[in-house]
Order: structure tokens, then C-alpha cells, then sequence
């Protein structure tokens, strides 16, 4: 691991204890930069966007990537903007899957944040479900039977299938990769399903949108929906949901042109 990625905030615990990194060299001869606040989403955690923040941390953009609690989009929401509360200056918040439901409401209201980056995440509307949007067209196969549900003591946890994981997933990723991607994926409240997003950010915050051609979480003709439901600027690259594992240099393309 090198130097640079040791102090990228990956883990849950270094992104709770609200800690920002940045280049100040880079900042010195750039200017200063908006943060990029990097939000995961279910079956994840911010350990995806590390090859991103890296990226972005060498370009001089002072980076966070707190945890998503997972356990509502009205909860997960609040906490995302209590943290938001404590950054100053510009935002730029980048999503991927169900982090989008979170960015679009915890974004409501909040002045500085600049601009929106759905990257094969949920843009939803008003009322909107994960379930609604994700099956609105054919091409999911993380429908209901791809889930293995384990109770806790106030509902249950959802989590992808060890033999379906790869494939539905992060089928362009190793499989070596994957396989601990699977044993390490947070699982995400079955509550959820069921929880309506509220007013969207995006009607009063410019957004961008990288679209997965090969998703087969969210098919690429949600993601194309959504985008133009909201007024984003889209690109599409070829690859599965964790676009921004597999395709780091194109996520960070659309971040920065956003950012700027």
C-alpha cells in the first residue's frame, strides 16, 4: 500500500471522525478546491472509492468519505447532513448506488454544496423507492431472490448472494477481488425498500451523471432515466455497478468537471 493511500479516508472510522485530506502543495499552485465529500452504497463501503480519492487527493482536492449508515434513506440522510454541516466552503458530493438516494435529500438546503455526481447511483424524485427505480426497466438481477436476508433485533439485513455476487455486482472486477468484496459487504436495512426519497437536490443543484453501460444492479436504462429526469450532464463508460473501481480515471474525470 503506498504512502498516499494510508491516508485516504477509506475506512469507516478515519471518514466518522470527520477528518479531510488534501494536498496543500497542489493547492498552493492551483488555488483552492471544493472538497469532495465520496459517498458509498449498499453491500459497500468506502473502501470502493479509494482508487478515486487517490486520484483526486494527487490533483489537490481536499477529499472525505464518511460512512453511510445504511439503515434508511430518511436517517442515512440526516447523518450525511450533519456531517456536511461541519465542512465549510464549496461541496461537491459523489454517489454511487444507494448513496444517491442519500445525496439527493442530505444535499437539500445546503448552500454550499456545488454540484451533484451520480456515478450508477439512485437519482430519485419525489416519493421514489430503490425498488421502483431499480426494476423501472428490464436488467436487474439483484431482484428480491438474489438476497439473503439475516434478522437483527429491530427487522433485518439484506445482503447479495456469495454465488451471485460477482456477476451481479463487480463482474469486470477479479475474482480474488470480489470474493472479499462479498465477505466484507455491509448489508443494508430491508426497510429501505420501502422508504420514499423525499424533495431532490437536484432541482436546485447542478448534477453529473456516469452511466454503466454493463450494470446489472441498476440497468443502464434507469441510470439513462434518471440522469435525464434530473438535467445531468451524462457520460457512459463500459462497466459493471462499481464503476468507480473499475474505471477510476473516467469517475474522476466527470468529479472534476463538475467541480469545476
Amino acid at each position: 500500500m503506498t504512502t498516499t493511500r494510508r491516508k485516504i479516508l477509506a475506512g469507516s472510522a478515519a471518514a466518522a471522525a470527520g477528518a479531510v485530506l488534501a494536498q496543500p502543495a497542489a493547492q498552493a499552485h492551483q488555488g483552492p478546491r471544493p472538497t469532495v465529500v465520496l459517498v458509498h452504497g449498499a453491500f459497500a463501503d468506502a473502501s470502493g472509492w479509494s482508487g478515486v480519492a487517490d486520484r483526486l487527493v494527487r490533483a489537490g482536492y481536499p477529499v472525505i468519505a464518511p460512512p453511510n449508515p445504511l439503515r434508511g434513506v430518511a436517517s442515512d440522510s440526516a447523518y450525511l447532513a450533519s456531517i456536511l454541516a461541519t465542512l465549510s466552503g464549496p461541496l461537491v458530493l459523489v454517489a454511487h448506488s444507494y448513496g444517491g438516494m442519500v445525496i439527493t435529500n442530505a444535499a437539500t438546503g445546503n448552500a454550499n454544496v456545488k454540484a451533484l455526481v451520480y456515478v450508477a447511483a439512485f437519482a430519485p424524485d419525489r416519493g421514489d423507492t430503490v425498488p421502483a427505480l431499480q426494476y423501472r426497466f428490464p436488467g436487474s438481477t439483484v431482484t428480491p431472490e438474489a438476497l439473503e436476508f439475516r434478522p437483527h433485533p429491530t427487522g433485518a439485513d439484506a445482503y447479495i448472494r456469495k454465488e451471485l455476487f460477482r456477476d451481479a455486482f463487480a463482474g469486470d472486477l477479479p475474482r480474488a477481488t470480489t470474493t472479499f468484496m462479498w465477505a466484507a459487504q455491509r448489508p443494508l436495512n430491508a426497510a429501505v425498500f420501502e422508504e420514499p426519497s423525499g424533495d431532490p437536490a437536484w432541482r436546485t443543484t447542478p448534477s453529473w451523471y456516469l452511466a454503466a453501460r454493463n450494470d446489472k444492479v441498476i440497468p443502464v436504462a434507469a441510470q439513462r432515466f434518471m440522469a435525464g429526469r434530473a438535467g445531468a450532464r451524462i457520460t457512459e463508460v463500459a462497466a459493471s455497478h462499481v464503476a468507480m473501481i473499475s474505471q477510476p480515471d473516467a469517475t474522476v474525470d466527470v468529479i472534476k468537471r463538475a467541480a469545476r
